[in-house]
Formats: structure tokens, C-alpha cells, sequence
């Protein structure tokens, strides 16, 4: 699908079953989301430029992904998508700036985009090239990606109370709720990590951009430019700030769950010292030697119930009072 829009905002359908003979001069922005192979030929043809295919958005090489070749600046970004599901990823989006115009190639849906197209009308001197677009464009990103993290922090918080609630509130957790937490951790992990890989594709990118001849020709561009460098600079660390929270909890919860298990096995081993006594009582009158002198005597049975219900009792009162139950 390959949807223009003009200076104003307003959106123009382009499509390959009736290709235009040429672009409105007023088309600054041309969005391709999930290009065919006919309407890749058709950009081409109108624009006079290669069209990215989504194998060469995926190359991980610097010189692939920015560079400038006829006049025209290539240049591709990783940026978060489905933050808001369980498994977030990251999508490879191209920027391309020719002829005054900005295009874009992206195979899926990040919210910037959405955001950036409902608030085009409301951009300060409108829009008036390519260039004040990308860079603002640049921004809705790096605000969006700002909002990623926000997300993540409050969830991270009420992760981290969950875990480290009150004793009361510890008792009543059902069977496996720690382990349960430990999957939510990845999860939160995963996506701090995504957005630290997104964050530092777009930190190349302004550099890249910042030199381009045609945002250094407009002063707001340049100037909007810095400005994000600057904010993305500050998110990575604020990134890397969260993700060793993240570490924290996960080091954490992995240390409860010892704690249970522990606990748990310090319960058996306490249960099995305090029968002991009574076993070894037991297996002395168990024995079948013909010569026993208790065997003949009338209280030995209760004795023998009494002595295996002290030796029990005594060990027990000694865990108490060394604090160990």
C-alpha cells in the first residue's frame, strides 16, 4: 500500500493498478507499508531512485544502511513494534529523503507512525519538505520510544511490589507465583532490551542525518535534529538505568525462590530429626531377644508410648529456643 501526503496533511492513495504518469508537486511524503514488487517499479519510475527491498533493510552493515547515492540519502532505522503485546520486536523502517520529498519503506505498523500522521495538520510552519519532515517524524519516534519506556518502568514497579510485598501478602500467594513473575521479568527484559537496540540504531541515524546537505540547509530541521540526538542520548541511559532494575528483580526473585525451597527443606529436615528419638525407642522394644526385662513388666507399654512422646518433644522445644523454627 503506498499512501502520499501533501503539504497540508492531506493524504493521496497511489496505486499501482493505475500508476499516476507523475507525483503531485505538493506530495512531500510518500509512506510505503508492505510494497509489491509492481509498487516498488512504479516508485522507482516516478522518483527516479532504488527502492529498498525488505532483504536490504535487513542488512545489519553501516554502509547499507546509510549512505547517499545519486542525490538521494538512504537511510534505515530499527524501530519497537507490538510493545504492547508479550513478545515485542523490532521492524527495519528506510528513510529516504530525494527531490525535496521524504519516502518511507516499512514491512510493519510502529505507533510513531500512526502518531505522526494524526498530528501532521499540526506541525509549526507546516510541512514544507522532506527534510522537516523526517525530522519530525524523528521526533514522534523518539517521543513514542520515550513512552516505551515510561510503560515499562510502572509495570517494572508494580512487578517489583508483587514480589516484594508485605509478609502477609506472602502467605497468600498461590503455588508457583514466583516462578510465574520470573516469565513476566523476561518479558519486561526483553522488551527494555529491544528498545536499547532501537535507541542506538537511531543514535547512528541522527549523526548520518545532521551532515545531510539538506537539514543543514534548514535551520529548525538542524536545530530539531540536535535537540533528538540529545534526547536519545539521554533515553539509552535511562534504558540502561531500567534494564539493570530489571537484573536486580530477577536476582531477587531467583533469591525468594531459594528461600521457599529452604524453607521448605529445613521443614522435612527439622520433621526428621525430631522422630528420630522416637524411631530409636521404637526399634530397641522392636528387637526379638528373648531376654528383655521390660517385656514382662506391666507399664512397659505406656512407658515405652511416654518415653518415644518426650524424646519428640524435647528436640522440638530445643528448635524453638535456638529459633530455629
Amino acid at each position: 500500500m503506498i499512501t502520499g501526503y501533501c503539504t497540508n496533511g492531506d493524504a493521496v492513495a497511489l496505486s499501482a493498478a493505475e500508476p499516476p504518469a507523475s507525483l503531485r508537486p505538493d506530495v512531500v511524503w510518500i509512506d510505503l507499508v508492505e510494497p509489491t514488487k509492481t509498487e516498488d517499479l512504479m516508485m522507482e519510475k516516478l522518483l527516479g531512485i532504488s527502492i529498498p527491498t525488505r532483504d536490504d533493510l535487513k542488512d545489519i552493515e553501516p554502509s547499507s544502511r546509510l549512505y547517499t547515492e545519486n542525490d538521494a540519502v538512504f537511510m534505515t532505522a530499527s524501530l519497537v513494534y507490538r510493545s504492547d503485546t508479550e513478545i515485542p520486536g523490532l521492524t527495519d523502517v528506510g528513510f529516504i529523503l530525494s527531490g525535496g520529498r521524504l519516502v518511507t519503506i516499512r514491512y510493519a505498523e510502529p505507533r510513531a507512525f500512526g502518531l505522526f500522521k494524526a498530528g501532521m495538520h499540526r506541525i509549526p510552519g507546516g510541512c514544507r519538505n522532506g527534510a522537516v519532515l523526517l525530522a519530525r517524524l524523528l521526533e514522534t519516534i523518539a517521543d513514542r520510544t520515550a513512552e516505551i519506556l515510561e510503560q515499562a518502568v510502572d509495570k517494572i514497579d508494580g512487578l517489583s511490589i508483587e514480589v516484594f510485598g508485605d509478609k502477609a501478602a506472602a502467605r497468600r500467594r498461590p503455588p508457583h507465583f514466583l516462578e510465574a513473575r520470573l516469565r513476566d521479568v523476561a518479558g519486561h527484559y526483553r522488551l527494555v532490551a529491544k528498545t536499547r537496540d532501537s535507541l542506538a540504531s537511531l543514535s547512528r541515524l541522527l549523526t548520518f542525518v545532521y551532515t545531510v546537505p539538506a537539514v543543514q540547509g534548514d535551520k529548525d530541521s538542524r536545530e530539531l535534529c540536535r535537540s533528538i540526538s540529545r534526547d536519545i542520548q539521554s533515553l539509552s541511559e535511562h534504558a540502561a538505568f531500567i534494564s539493570g532494575n530489571i537484573t536486580f528483580l530477577l536476582d531477587a526473585s531467583l533469591g525468594l525462590i531459594n528461600v521457599e525451597q529452604n524453607a521448605i527443606i529445613k521443614i522435612f529436615s527439622i520433621a526428621s530429626v525430631v522422630l528420630l528419638p522416637p524411631t530409636l525407642v521404637a526399634s530397641i522394644y522392636g528387637m526379638n531377644f528373648r531376654v528383655m526385662p521390660e517385656l514382662e513388666w506391666q507399664l512397659g507399654y505406656p512407658w515405652a508410648l511416654a518415653a518415644m512422646v518426650i524424646s519428640a518433644v524435647i528436640p522440638f522445644f530445643f528448635f524453638r529456643w535456638k529459633g530455629w523454627l
